[in-house]
């Protein structure tokens, strides 16, 4: 089974008040990371890991270390990767496109206004726009797409997104969602 999430930031306590996360500081935020994550993936299933999900290397690896399944990373803006951690990762990639199911999916940490084969079903996920002011335009920008009958099957797969909840999530389980929430 495939599973994605993105902006897990792990060992970054800024990211707490910013995003309104519900942990009291970051020790228990990786602590129900991996509770979660381990709940939902076994180590038989493939877990993309949209960008962010260390801000410093330290955390990461000790989050890393305990986290069922095998992790494929493409690299968000605040990843920077050691070797050690490297070792945890099947690849680590800036964008990649994966089979899931029969649909093509585009995976980036960044939202793609346009991607491949967006006409032919193909999905984009992405994450780095937590749920903040760039979260809304990108949400606008879907709309208007909609309403001139552009395929618009995107989804913000950021950790902190209501139906994500701090999991790794299959592509069923975050199509399955209400549009106005996802995208």
């Amino acid at each position: 089974m495939n599973y994605y999430i993105a902006d897990l930031h792990t060992g970054h306590e800024n990211v707490i008040k910013h995003d309104g996360r519900p942990f009291k500081d970051v020790a228990q935020m990786a602590q129900e990371i991996v509770r979660r994550w381990n709940n939902a993936v076994s180590n038989n299933d493939d877990v993309y890991i949209l960008g962010d999900f260390a801000w410093k290397n330290p955390a990461g690896l000790e989050v890393l270390s305990q986290l069922a399944g095998r992790k494929y990373l493409i690299l968000g803006n605040y990843d920077k990767p050691s070797q050690e951690m490297t070792a945890y990762f099947e690849w680590i990639r800036d964008i990649a496109v994966v089979e899931d199911s029969g649909t093509e999916v585009v995976l980036c940490h960044y939202p793609i206004a346009h991607w491949r084969n967006q006409y032919r079903g193909a999905v984009h996920l992405y994450g780095h726009i937590h749920n903040t002011k760039d979260h809304t335009a990108f949400e606008r920008y879907r709309e208007i797409c909609s309403e001139l009958e552009i395929p618009f099957a995107c989804y913000n797969v950021g950790c902190m997104m209501p139906y994500m909840d701090y999991t790794p999530r299959t592509l069923d389980e975050i199509r399955n969602g209400e549009c106005e929430t996802l995208c």
